[in-house]
Protein backbone atom coordinates (compact mmCIF):
# COMPACT_ATOMS: atom_id res chain seq x y z
CA UNK A 1 0.00 0.00 0.00
CA UNK A 2 3.09 2.67 0.54
CA UNK A 3 3.81 2.02 -2.94
CA UNK A 4 0.49 2.50 -4.24
CA UNK A 5 0.31 6.06 -2.09
CA UNK A 6 3.92 6.96 -3.35
CA UNK A 7 2.84 6.72 -6.97
CA UNK A 8 -0.55 8.68 -5.95
CA UNK A 9 1.35 11.33 -4.77
CA UNK A 10 3.58 12.16 -7.53
CA UNK A 11 0.79 12.17 -9.58
CA UNK A 12 0.14 15.02 -9.13
CA UNK A 13 -1.02 17.30 -11.32
CA UNK A 14 -2.34 14.54 -13.50
CA UNK A 15 -4.62 12.56 -11.10
CA UNK A 16 -7.90 13.46 -13.10
CA UNK A 17 -6.64 12.15 -15.81
CA UNK A 18 -5.41 8.90 -14.65
CA UNK A 19 -8.82 8.47 -12.88
CA UNK A 20 -10.63 9.29 -15.86
CA UNK A 21 -8.12 6.19 -17.04
CA UNK A 22 -9.82 4.16 -14.68
CA UNK A 23 -13.20 4.89 -14.93
CA UNK A 24 -12.93 4.17 -19.05
CA UNK A 25 -11.28 1.13 -18.11
CA UNK A 26 -14.16 -0.19 -15.95
CA UNK A 27 -16.95 1.27 -18.41
CA UNK A 28 -14.72 -0.72 -21.31
CA UNK A 29 -14.50 -3.73 -19.04
CA UNK A 30 -18.02 -3.88 -18.87
CA UNK A 31 -19.28 -3.35 -22.58
CA UNK A 32 -17.88 -6.83 -23.00
CA UNK A 33 -20.99 -8.51 -21.65
CA UNK A 34 -23.08 -6.66 -23.84
CA UNK A 35 -22.61 -8.53 -27.11
CA UNK A 36 -22.83 -11.97 -25.10
CA UNK A 37 -26.66 -10.38 -23.69
CA UNK A 38 -27.82 -9.52 -27.16
CA UNK A 39 -26.54 -12.55 -28.70
CA UNK A 40 -28.25 -14.60 -26.07
CA UNK A 41 -31.76 -12.95 -26.67
CA UNK A 42 -30.96 -13.24 -30.63
CA UNK A 43 -30.62 -17.01 -30.28
CA UNK A 44 -33.61 -17.17 -28.08
CA UNK A 45 -35.46 -15.00 -29.47
CA UNK A 46 -35.22 -15.92 -33.72
CA UNK A 47 -33.53 -19.33 -33.74
CA UNK A 48 -34.25 -21.60 -31.13
CA UNK A 49 -37.40 -19.99 -29.77
CA UNK A 50 -40.70 -21.92 -29.50
CA UNK A 51 -41.90 -19.35 -31.77
CA UNK A 52 -38.41 -18.74 -33.01
CA UNK A 53 -39.50 -18.70 -36.69
CA UNK A 54 -42.29 -16.51 -36.73
CA UNK A 55 -40.26 -14.19 -34.83
CA UNK A 56 -37.78 -14.10 -37.73
CA UNK A 57 -40.17 -13.41 -40.24
CA UNK A 58 -42.23 -10.45 -38.64
CA UNK A 59 -39.02 -8.72 -36.44
CA UNK A 60 -36.38 -8.39 -38.95
CA UNK A 61 -36.04 -5.11 -38.54
CA UNK A 62 -35.61 -5.78 -34.80
CA UNK A 63 -32.84 -8.45 -35.84
CA UNK A 64 -31.11 -6.10 -37.61
CA UNK A 65 -31.10 -3.37 -35.50
CA UNK A 66 -29.72 -5.57 -32.30
CA UNK A 67 -27.49 -6.57 -34.66
CA UNK A 68 -26.35 -3.25 -35.45
CA UNK A 69 -26.07 -2.30 -31.59
CA UNK A 70 -23.30 -4.99 -31.36
CA UNK A 71 -21.23 -3.60 -34.34
CA UNK A 72 -21.71 -0.11 -32.27
CA UNK A 73 -21.04 -1.16 -29.01
CA UNK A 74 -17.94 -2.50 -30.13
CA UNK A 75 -17.06 0.02 -31.85
CA UNK A 76 -17.62 2.60 -28.89
CA UNK A 77 -15.86 -0.40 -26.45
CA UNK A 78 -12.82 0.22 -28.90
CA UNK A 79 -12.80 4.12 -28.62
CA UNK A 80 -13.12 3.58 -24.26
CA UNK A 81 -10.44 1.45 -24.26
CA UNK A 82 -7.81 3.46 -26.71
CA UNK A 83 -8.91 6.98 -25.22
CA UNK A 84 -8.25 5.06 -21.18
CA UNK A 85 -4.88 3.68 -22.68
CA UNK A 86 -4.07 7.49 -23.84
CA UNK A 87 -5.00 8.31 -20.32
CA UNK A 88 -2.84 6.01 -18.62
CA UNK A 89 0.19 6.62 -21.12
CA UNK A 90 -0.19 10.64 -20.50
CA UNK A 91 0.22 10.04 -16.30
CA UNK A 92 2.89 7.44 -16.41
CA UNK A 93 5.15 9.73 -18.97
CA UNK A 94 4.01 12.68 -16.80
CA UNK A 95 5.18 10.30 -13.45
CA UNK A 96 8.66 9.49 -14.37
CA UNK A 97 9.50 13.31 -15.62
CA UNK A 98 8.90 14.69 -12.01
CA UNK A 99 10.34 11.65 -10.41
CA UNK A 100 12.91 11.63 -12.62
CA UNK A 101 13.62 15.03 -11.35
CA UNK A 102 13.27 14.98 -8.25
CA UNK A 103 15.94 11.88 -8.00
CA UNK A 104 18.19 14.21 -9.87
CA UNK A 105 17.89 16.70 -7.73
CA UNK A 106 18.33 14.05 -4.64
CA UNK A 107 21.56 12.92 -5.91
CA UNK A 108 22.92 16.76 -6.45
CA UNK A 109 22.36 17.56 -2.96
CA UNK A 110 24.17 13.67 -1.35
CA UNK A 111 27.29 14.45 0.13
CA UNK A 112 30.40 12.52 -0.65
CA UNK A 113 29.28 9.56 1.97
CA UNK A 114 26.82 8.87 -0.13
CA UNK A 115 29.14 8.44 -3.39
CA UNK A 116 31.37 6.93 -0.61
CA UNK A 117 28.55 3.95 -0.54
CA UNK A 118 26.65 3.51 -3.68
CA UNK A 119 28.42 2.31 -6.76
CA UNK A 120 27.67 5.19 -9.97
CA UNK A 121 26.30 2.16 -12.24
CA UNK A 122 23.64 1.33 -9.21
CA UNK A 123 22.13 5.02 -9.23
CA UNK A 124 22.28 5.29 -13.23
CA UNK A 125 19.88 1.79 -13.42
CA UNK A 126 18.15 3.81 -10.49
CA UNK A 127 17.09 6.77 -12.80
CA UNK A 128 17.13 4.78 -15.81
CA UNK A 129 15.72 0.96 -15.75
CA UNK A 130 14.28 0.91 -12.05
CA UNK A 131 11.71 4.20 -13.27
CA UNK A 132 11.06 2.27 -16.51
CA UNK A 133 9.00 -0.40 -14.18
CA UNK A 134 7.24 1.93 -13.08
CA UNK A 135 6.12 3.42 -15.80
CA UNK A 136 5.25 0.30 -16.67
CA UNK A 137 3.42 -0.28 -13.17
CA UNK A 138 1.33 2.48 -14.33
CA UNK A 139 0.39 2.17 -18.12
CA UNK A 140 0.20 -1.66 -17.76
CA UNK A 141 0.28 -3.39 -14.25
CA UNK A 142 -2.70 -1.37 -12.49
CA UNK A 143 -4.63 -0.95 -15.77
CA UNK A 144 -4.54 -4.83 -16.10
CA UNK A 145 -5.29 -5.40 -12.92
CA UNK A 146 -8.11 -3.34 -12.93
CA UNK A 147 -9.77 -4.78 -16.12
CA UNK A 148 -9.02 -8.69 -14.68
CA UNK A 149 -11.29 -7.75 -11.68
CA UNK A 150 -14.18 -5.69 -13.58
CA UNK A 151 -14.03 -8.18 -16.46
CA UNK A 152 -14.11 -10.82 -13.94
CA UNK A 153 -16.28 -9.44 -11.65
CA UNK A 154 -19.13 -8.05 -13.98
CA UNK A 155 -19.21 -11.86 -15.70
CA UNK A 156 -20.03 -13.71 -12.54
CA UNK A 157 -22.86 -10.82 -11.78
CA UNK A 158 -24.33 -11.55 -15.00
CA UNK A 159 -23.85 -15.24 -14.87
CA UNK A 160 -25.54 -15.48 -11.26
CA UNK A 161 -28.44 -13.22 -12.92
CA UNK A 162 -29.06 -16.21 -15.71
CA UNK A 163 -28.60 -19.08 -13.33
CA UNK A 164 -26.84 -18.86 -9.94
CA UNK A 165 -25.88 -23.25 -9.91
CA UNK A 166 -24.01 -22.85 -13.67
CA UNK A 167 -22.68 -19.74 -12.26
CA UNK A 168 -21.03 -21.77 -8.96
CA UNK A 169 -20.13 -24.38 -11.92
CA UNK A 170 -17.99 -21.45 -13.53
CA UNK A 171 -16.37 -20.21 -9.75
CA UNK A 172 -15.12 -24.03 -9.30
CA UNK A 173 -11.81 -23.47 -10.20
CA UNK A 174 -10.86 -20.34 -8.81
CA UNK A 175 -9.37 -21.33 -5.78
CA UNK A 176 -7.30 -23.32 -7.87
CA UNK A 177 -5.66 -20.51 -9.64
CA UNK A 178 -5.61 -18.36 -5.94
CA UNK A 179 -3.33 -21.17 -4.61
CA UNK A 180 -0.85 -21.58 -7.69
CA UNK A 181 -0.79 -17.65 -7.79
CA UNK A 182 0.40 -17.17 -3.88
CA UNK A 183 2.61 -20.15 -4.28
CA UNK A 184 3.89 -18.23 -7.22
CA UNK A 185 4.67 -14.92 -6.09
CA UNK A 186 6.09 -15.87 -2.67
CA UNK A 187 8.55 -18.07 -4.28
CA UNK A 188 10.08 -15.51 -7.31
CA UNK A 189 10.40 -12.39 -5.01
CA UNK A 190 13.54 -12.98 -3.99
CA UNK A 191 14.85 -13.72 -7.93
CA UNK A 192 13.54 -10.45 -8.70
CA UNK A 193 15.68 -8.56 -6.01
CA UNK A 194 18.54 -10.47 -6.99
CA UNK A 195 18.20 -10.30 -10.78
CA UNK A 196 17.90 -5.75 -9.55
CA UNK A 197 21.28 -6.40 -8.15
CA UNK A 198 22.79 -8.39 -11.08
CA UNK A 199 21.75 -5.43 -13.20
CA UNK A 200 23.54 -2.85 -11.36
CA UNK A 201 26.76 -4.85 -11.29
CA UNK A 202 26.61 -5.16 -14.78
CA UNK A 203 25.87 -1.98 -15.32
CA UNK A 204 28.64 -0.56 -13.16
CA UNK A 205 30.98 -3.22 -14.42
CA UNK A 206 30.53 -0.93 -18.48
CA UNK A 207 30.33 2.49 -16.57
CA UNK A 208 33.54 1.74 -15.24
CA UNK A 209 35.19 0.71 -18.49
CA UNK A 210 33.79 3.37 -20.51
CA UNK A 211 35.07 5.77 -18.72
CA UNK A 212 38.17 4.37 -18.12
CA UNK A 213 38.81 3.32 -21.56
CA UNK A 214 42.16 5.03 -21.46
CA UNK A 215 43.76 3.03 -18.54
CA UNK A 216 42.35 -0.10 -19.82
CA UNK A 217 43.95 0.48 -23.31
CA UNK A 218 46.96 1.56 -21.80
CA UNK A 219 47.76 -1.43 -19.84
CA UNK A 220 46.25 -3.70 -22.84
CA UNK A 221 43.97 -4.56 -20.42
CA UNK A 222 40.80 -5.33 -23.28
CA UNK A 223 40.70 -9.12 -22.90
CA UNK A 224 40.56 -9.42 -19.01
CA UNK A 225 37.93 -6.29 -18.93
CA UNK A 226 35.99 -8.19 -21.59
CA UNK A 227 36.43 -11.46 -19.77
CA UNK A 228 35.17 -9.59 -16.30
CA UNK A 229 32.54 -8.02 -18.14
CA UNK A 230 30.94 -11.21 -19.62
CA UNK A 231 30.90 -12.55 -15.83
CA UNK A 232 28.47 -9.88 -15.13
CA UNK A 233 26.37 -10.52 -17.61
CA UNK A 234 26.14 -13.84 -17.41
CA UNK A 235 25.17 -13.53 -13.67
CA UNK A 236 22.87 -11.51 -14.60
CA UNK A 237 21.56 -13.82 -17.43
CA UNK A 238 21.55 -16.36 -15.07
CA UNK A 239 19.74 -14.13 -12.52
CA UNK A 240 17.01 -13.35 -15.51
CA UNK A 241 16.55 -16.93 -16.73
CA UNK A 242 16.23 -18.11 -13.18
CA UNK A 243 13.00 -15.67 -12.62
CA UNK A 244 11.76 -16.54 -16.07
CA UNK A 245 11.75 -20.29 -15.48
CA UNK A 246 10.28 -19.94 -12.25
CA UNK A 247 7.40 -18.55 -13.58
CA UNK A 248 7.34 -21.22 -16.46
CA UNK A 249 6.75 -24.06 -13.35
CA UNK A 250 3.99 -22.17 -12.16
CA UNK A 251 2.54 -21.76 -15.88
CA UNK A 252 0.88 -25.05 -16.93
CA UNK A 253 -0.94 -24.49 -13.81
CA UNK A 254 -2.88 -21.71 -14.30
CA UNK A 255 -3.27 -22.33 -18.30
CA UNK A 256 -4.36 -26.04 -17.49
CA UNK A 257 -6.78 -24.31 -14.64
CA UNK A 258 -8.21 -21.45 -17.30
CA UNK A 259 -8.73 -23.52 -19.97
CA UNK A 260 -10.75 -26.33 -17.74
CA UNK A 261 -13.26 -23.51 -17.90
CA UNK A 262 -13.99 -24.76 -21.51
CA UNK A 263 -14.48 -28.54 -20.02
CA UNK A 264 -16.45 -27.21 -17.09
CA UNK A 265 -18.85 -25.39 -19.41
CA UNK A 266 -19.62 -28.07 -21.91
CA UNK A 267 -20.37 -30.42 -18.86
CA UNK A 268 -22.46 -28.86 -16.60
CA UNK A 269 -23.79 -26.29 -19.12
CA UNK A 270 -24.86 -29.29 -21.53
CA UNK A 271 -26.99 -30.82 -18.45
CA UNK A 272 -28.31 -27.54 -17.62
CA UNK A 273 -29.58 -27.62 -21.43
CA UNK A 274 -30.45 -31.11 -22.10
CA UNK A 275 -32.79 -30.78 -18.49
CA UNK A 276 -34.10 -27.47 -19.44
CA UNK A 277 -32.53 -25.54 -16.70
CA UNK A 278 -31.01 -23.39 -19.04
CA UNK A 279 -31.98 -22.23 -22.83
CA UNK A 280 -29.71 -22.62 -25.82
CA UNK A 281 -29.22 -18.79 -25.34
CA UNK A 282 -28.25 -18.72 -21.95
CA UNK A 283 -25.84 -21.47 -22.72
CA UNK A 284 -24.47 -19.30 -25.23
CA UNK A 285 -23.69 -16.38 -23.20
CA UNK A 286 -22.13 -18.45 -20.53
CA UNK A 287 -20.19 -20.29 -23.49
CA UNK A 288 -19.12 -16.82 -24.96
CA UNK A 289 -17.95 -15.70 -22.13
CA UNK A 290 -15.48 -17.93 -20.91
CA UNK A 291 -12.77 -16.23 -22.06
CA UNK A 292 -13.69 -12.96 -19.61
CA UNK A 293 -13.16 -15.73 -16.64
CA UNK A 294 -9.82 -17.52 -18.15
CA UNK A 295 -7.80 -14.55 -19.52
CA UNK A 296 -8.13 -12.79 -16.35
CA UNK A 297 -7.13 -16.19 -14.16
CA UNK A 298 -4.12 -16.35 -16.88
CA UNK A 299 -3.04 -13.30 -16.67
CA UNK A 300 -3.22 -13.13 -13.08
CA UNK A 301 0.31 -14.84 -12.98
CA UNK A 302 1.93 -11.90 -15.46
CA UNK A 303 0.30 -9.35 -12.98
CA UNK A 304 2.45 -10.85 -10.26
CA UNK A 305 5.43 -11.61 -12.23
CA UNK A 306 5.62 -8.05 -13.21
CA UNK A 307 4.36 -6.63 -10.00
CA UNK A 308 7.16 -8.19 -8.23
CA UNK A 309 9.83 -6.42 -10.70
CA UNK A 310 8.47 -3.51 -10.12
CA UNK A 311 8.32 -3.79 -6.10
CA UNK A 312 12.12 -4.37 -6.69
CA UNK A 313 12.87 -1.56 -8.80
CA UNK A 314 10.45 0.87 -6.84
CA UNK A 315 12.15 -0.45 -3.19
CA UNK A 316 15.54 1.61 -4.91
CA UNK A 317 13.99 4.44 -6.31
CA UNK A 318 11.72 5.38 -2.97
CA UNK A 319 15.18 4.59 -0.91
CA UNK A 320 17.12 7.39 -3.41
CA UNK A 321 14.04 9.37 -3.25
CA UNK A 322 13.34 9.60 0.57
CA UNK A 323 17.41 9.92 1.09
CA UNK A 324 18.45 12.64 2.73
CA UNK A 325 22.15 13.94 2.57
CA UNK A 326 24.06 13.75 6.26
CA UNK A 327 25.44 17.58 5.08
CA UNK A 328 22.72 19.95 5.39
CA UNK A 329 21.73 23.38 6.47
CA UNK A 330 20.71 23.43 9.96
CA UNK A 331 17.76 25.51 10.78
CA UNK A 332 19.98 27.65 12.88
CA UNK A 333 22.47 28.34 10.59
CA UNK A 334 23.79 31.56 10.17
CA UNK A 335 23.96 33.84 7.33
CA UNK A 336 27.53 35.98 7.66
CA UNK A 337 26.98 39.57 6.27
CA UNK A 338 29.38 40.80 3.65
CA UNK A 339 31.66 39.37 1.93
CA UNK A 340 33.87 36.69 3.69
CA UNK A 341 37.38 38.09 4.27
CA UNK A 342 38.82 34.36 3.86
CA UNK A 343 40.35 33.44 8.21
CA UNK A 344 40.23 29.87 8.14
CA UNK A 345 41.01 28.25 11.21
CA UNK A 346 41.30 24.07 12.31
CA UNK A 347 40.74 23.68 16.25
CA UNK A 348 41.64 19.99 17.35
CA UNK A 349 40.22 18.82 14.43
CA UNK A 350 40.11 14.86 13.97
CA UNK A 351 38.22 12.91 11.15
CA UNK A 352 37.32 9.41 10.50
CA UNK A 353 36.42 6.90 8.06
CA UNK A 354 33.83 4.82 9.35
CA UNK A 355 35.95 3.22 12.60
CA UNK A 356 39.36 4.20 10.75
CA UNK A 357 40.45 7.60 12.07
CA UNK A 358 42.55 9.70 9.39
CA UNK A 359 43.13 13.17 10.86
CA UNK A 360 43.88 13.69 14.58
CA UNK A 361 43.74 16.55 16.86
CA UNK A 362 45.04 19.24 13.88
CA UNK A 363 45.13 22.86 14.81
CA UNK A 364 46.51 25.80 12.62
CA UNK A 365 45.20 29.22 10.94
CA UNK A 366 45.87 30.60 7.90
CA UNK A 367 44.56 34.87 7.92
CA UNK A 368 42.83 35.96 5.11
CA UNK A 369 45.52 36.68 2.13
CA UNK A 370 47.78 34.42 3.55
CA UNK A 371 49.00 30.79 1.18
CA UNK A 372 49.08 27.92 3.19
CA UNK A 373 50.77 25.10 1.60
CA UNK A 374 49.99 21.56 2.74
CA UNK A 375 52.45 18.68 2.27
CA UNK A 376 52.97 15.27 3.54
CA UNK A 377 53.47 11.41 1.98
CA UNK A 378 50.77 10.00 0.27
CA UNK A 379 47.99 9.00 2.69
CA UNK A 380 49.06 11.22 5.34
CA UNK A 381 45.17 12.72 5.15
CA UNK A 382 45.94 16.23 2.78
CA UNK A 383 43.08 16.22 0.21
CA UNK A 384 40.61 14.71 3.27
CA UNK A 385 41.86 18.10 5.41
CA UNK A 386 41.28 20.38 2.42
CA UNK A 387 37.44 18.79 1.90
CA UNK A 388 36.76 19.88 5.28
CA UNK A 389 36.67 23.70 4.81
CA UNK A 390 33.98 23.49 1.97
CA UNK A 391 31.96 20.34 4.15
CA UNK A 392 32.54 17.85 1.45
CA UNK A 393 32.86 15.88 4.55
CA UNK A 394 32.05 17.02 8.41
CA UNK A 395 34.36 16.74 11.11
CA UNK A 396 34.71 13.83 13.66
CA UNK A 397 35.35 16.15 16.59
CA UNK A 398 36.87 19.33 16.99
CA UNK A 399 35.41 22.35 14.43
CA UNK A 400 36.62 24.41 11.20
CA UNK A 401 35.79 27.97 11.16
CA UNK A 402 36.02 30.23 8.34
CA UNK A 403 35.65 34.01 9.78
CA UNK A 404 35.24 32.45 13.41
CA UNK A 405 32.04 30.99 12.28
CA UNK A 406 31.91 26.90 12.70
CA UNK A 407 31.42 25.70 8.81
CA UNK A 408 28.36 23.56 10.18
CA UNK A 409 26.54 26.64 11.07
CA UNK A 410 27.01 28.29 7.97
CA UNK A 411 24.66 28.65 5.11
CA UNK A 412 26.16 25.98 2.60
CA UNK A 413 25.45 28.10 -0.21
CA UNK A 414 27.29 31.18 0.99
CA UNK A 415 30.25 28.63 2.10
CA UNK A 416 30.59 26.69 -0.55
CA UNK A 417 29.85 30.17 -3.19
CA UNK A 418 33.06 31.57 -1.32
CA UNK A 419 35.51 28.97 -2.28
CA UNK A 420 37.17 28.03 -5.23
CA UNK A 421 38.28 24.59 -5.56
CA UNK A 422 40.70 23.05 -8.23
CA UNK A 423 41.47 19.28 -8.22
CA UNK A 424 44.32 17.14 -9.53
CA UNK A 425 41.90 14.88 -10.70
CA UNK A 426 40.09 17.29 -13.01
CA UNK A 427 36.91 16.76 -14.41
CA UNK A 428 35.72 19.12 -16.96
CA UNK A 429 32.02 19.00 -18.88
CA UNK A 430 31.24 18.02 -22.60
CA UNK A 431 31.25 21.64 -22.99
CA UNK A 432 32.99 24.75 -24.78
CA UNK A 433 36.13 25.89 -22.72
CA UNK A 434 34.60 29.01 -21.57
CA UNK A 435 31.93 27.27 -20.53
CA UNK A 436 33.59 25.11 -18.21
CA UNK A 437 35.94 28.15 -17.10
CA UNK A 438 31.80 30.07 -16.12
CA UNK A 439 30.55 26.98 -14.66
CA UNK A 440 30.56 28.65 -11.22
CA UNK A 441 29.66 31.90 -12.52
CA UNK A 442 27.80 31.68 -16.06
CA UNK A 443 27.43 35.43 -16.38
CA UNK A 444 30.79 36.14 -16.43
CA UNK A 445 31.91 38.59 -19.10
CA UNK A 446 34.23 37.37 -21.83
CA UNK A 447 36.71 40.05 -21.01
CA UNK A 448 37.40 38.62 -17.15
CA UNK A 449 37.30 34.87 -18.66
CA UNK A 450 40.25 35.93 -20.45
CA UNK A 451 41.45 37.28 -17.42
CA UNK A 452 41.47 34.38 -15.01
CA UNK A 453 42.38 32.15 -18.46
CA UNK A 454 45.56 34.25 -18.66
CA UNK A 455 45.98 33.94 -14.54
CA UNK A 456 46.24 30.25 -15.23
CA UNK A 457 48.54 30.69 -18.06
CA UNK A 458 46.01 28.88 -20.26
CA UNK A 459 44.73 31.23 -22.58
CA UNK A 460 47.35 30.99 -25.18
CA UNK A 461 46.72 27.28 -25.61
CA UNK A 462 43.41 28.17 -25.60
CA UNK A 463 43.79 30.33 -28.51
CA UNK A 464 45.44 27.18 -30.33
CA UNK A 465 42.58 25.17 -30.38
CA UNK A 466 40.13 25.28 -33.52
CA UNK A 467 37.22 27.32 -32.35
CA UNK A 468 39.27 29.47 -29.73
CA UNK A 469 37.17 29.45 -26.18
CA UNK A 470 34.42 28.36 -28.29
CA UNK A 471 36.03 24.66 -29.08
CA UNK A 472 33.62 21.89 -27.60
CA UNK A 473 35.88 19.46 -25.80
CA UNK A 474 35.46 16.01 -25.45
CA UNK A 475 33.70 14.36 -22.08
CA UNK A 476 35.89 14.52 -18.74
CA UNK A 477 38.62 17.15 -21.28
CA UNK A 478 39.46 14.40 -23.59
CA UNK A 479 42.10 15.72 -26.21
CA UNK A 480 43.59 18.17 -23.66
CA UNK A 481 46.46 16.95 -21.71
CA UNK A 482 46.69 17.29 -17.85
CA UNK A 483 48.22 20.12 -17.52
CA UNK A 484 45.92 21.69 -19.85
CA UNK A 485 42.90 20.40 -17.91
CA UNK A 486 44.36 21.66 -14.75
CA UNK A 487 44.98 25.04 -16.08
CA UNK A 488 41.42 25.17 -17.30
CA UNK A 489 39.85 24.04 -13.89
CA UNK A 490 42.13 27.15 -12.08
CA UNK A 491 40.77 29.56 -14.56
CA UNK A 492 37.33 27.58 -13.23
CA UNK A 493 37.89 28.54 -9.86
CA UNK A 494 39.03 31.74 -10.13
CA UNK A 495 36.44 33.07 -11.79
CA UNK A 496 34.43 32.64 -9.24
CA UNK A 497 36.38 35.39 -7.19
CA UNK A 498 36.34 32.89 -4.42
CA UNK A 499 37.74 34.79 -0.75
CA UNK A 500 39.12 31.12 -0.03
CA UNK A 501 41.23 29.44 -3.27
CA UNK A 502 41.66 25.73 -2.65
CA UNK A 503 44.11 24.03 -4.65
CA UNK A 504 44.21 20.25 -4.74
CA UNK A 505 48.46 19.64 -6.24
CA UNK A 506 47.09 21.90 -9.08
CA UNK A 507 50.26 22.64 -11.01
CA UNK A 508 51.61 19.14 -10.55
CA UNK A 509 51.20 18.31 -14.27
CA UNK A 510 52.60 21.53 -15.52
CA UNK A 511 56.52 22.48 -16.17
CA UNK A 512 58.31 25.08 -13.84
CA UNK A 513 58.13 27.69 -16.19
CA UNK A 514 54.35 27.42 -16.37
CA UNK A 515 54.31 26.92 -12.16
CA UNK A 516 56.17 29.72 -12.21
CA UNK A 517 53.83 31.92 -14.04
CA UNK A 518 50.82 30.62 -12.24
CA UNK A 519 52.08 31.26 -8.63
CA UNK A 520 53.43 34.80 -9.95
CA UNK A 521 49.41 35.14 -11.55
CA UNK A 522 47.90 33.72 -7.61
CA UNK A 523 50.14 36.78 -5.67
CA UNK A 524 48.86 39.56 -7.86
CA UNK A 525 45.17 38.49 -7.99
CA UNK A 526 42.54 41.72 -8.21
CA UNK A 527 40.60 40.22 -5.35
CA UNK A 528 41.51 39.54 -1.71
CA UNK A 529 41.79 35.32 -1.30
CA UNK A 530 42.96 33.33 1.24
CA UNK A 531 45.21 30.29 -0.56
CA UNK A 532 45.83 26.97 0.56
CA UNK A 533 47.66 24.60 -2.08
CA UNK A 534 48.37 20.88 -1.48
CA UNK A 535 51.72 20.53 -2.58
CA UNK A 536 54.28 18.19 -3.50
CA UNK A 537 57.10 20.25 -4.95
CA UNK A 538 58.99 22.49 -2.85
CA UNK A 539 59.03 25.33 -5.57
CA UNK A 540 55.04 25.33 -4.89
CA UNK A 541 55.42 25.51 -1.12
CA UNK A 542 58.79 27.36 -0.61
CA UNK A 543 56.67 30.97 -1.18
CA UNK A 544 53.90 30.23 1.18
CA UNK A 545 53.04 31.98 4.65
CA UNK A 546 52.79 29.34 6.24
CA UNK A 547 53.61 25.24 5.77
CA UNK A 548 51.78 22.56 7.49
CA UNK A 549 53.23 19.27 6.81
CA UNK A 550 51.47 16.42 8.00
CA UNK A 551 52.08 12.41 9.01
CA UNK A 552 49.83 9.71 9.48
CA UNK A 553 46.89 12.07 9.88
CA UNK A 554 48.65 14.68 12.80
CA UNK A 555 50.52 17.77 12.03
CA UNK A 556 54.33 16.99 12.47
CA UNK A 557 55.93 20.38 11.31
CA UNK A 558 54.62 23.67 10.61
CA UNK A 559 56.64 26.77 9.72
CA UNK A 560 58.18 28.83 6.74
CA UNK A 561 60.57 27.44 4.25
CA UNK A 562 62.87 29.07 5.80
CA UNK A 563 62.35 27.43 9.67
CA UNK A 564 61.55 23.58 7.75
CA UNK A 565 64.78 23.42 6.14
CA UNK A 566 66.70 23.93 8.92
CA UNK A 567 64.58 20.96 11.00
CA UNK A 568 65.49 17.28 9.72
CA UNK A 569 62.00 16.69 8.69
CA UNK A 570 59.53 15.41 5.78
CA UNK A 571 60.26 18.67 4.40
CA UNK A 572 63.99 18.74 4.32
CA UNK A 573 64.27 15.40 3.06
CA UNK A 574 62.08 16.52 0.52
CA UNK A 575 63.88 19.81 -0.35
CA UNK A 576 67.22 17.45 -0.93
CA UNK A 577 65.84 15.54 -3.16
CA UNK A 578 64.33 18.23 -5.31
CA UNK A 579 67.35 20.50 -4.96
Amino acid sequence: MFMLRWLWKNMKGDRAIYCLGLCLTVIGQSMYLIAPYITQQIIDTFLVGDKAAENLQNGTDTLIFMLLMMFGFTLLRTIVQYSSSMCYEHTSQGIIYRVRKILFDNIEKQDAAYYDRHRTGDIMTVVTGDLEMVRHSIAWIIKVTLECIVLYSATMIYFFTIDWLMALCMMILTPVILVITKGFRKVVGPFYVDLREKLSGMNTRAEENISGNRVVKAFAREDTENERFDKANKEYNEANKKAAFTWLKFFPGLEISAQSLSVVCLLFGGIFVATGRLTFGEYAAFSGLIWTLSNPMRTLGNIVNDYQRFTASANKIIELYYGKPFITDREDAEEVEGRISGKVEFKNVSFAYGDTEVLHDISFTAEPGETVAIMGATGSGKTTLIDLIPRIYDVSGGQVLVDGHDVRMMRLKQLRGAIGIATQDVLLYSDTIEGNICFGNIDLPQEDVVKYAKAADADEFIRKTADGYDTIIGERGVGLSGGQKQRISLARALAVKPSILILDDTTSAVDLETEKHIQDALANLDFPCTKIMIAQRISTARNADKIIVLKDGTVAESGTHEELIQQNGYYREVYDLQK
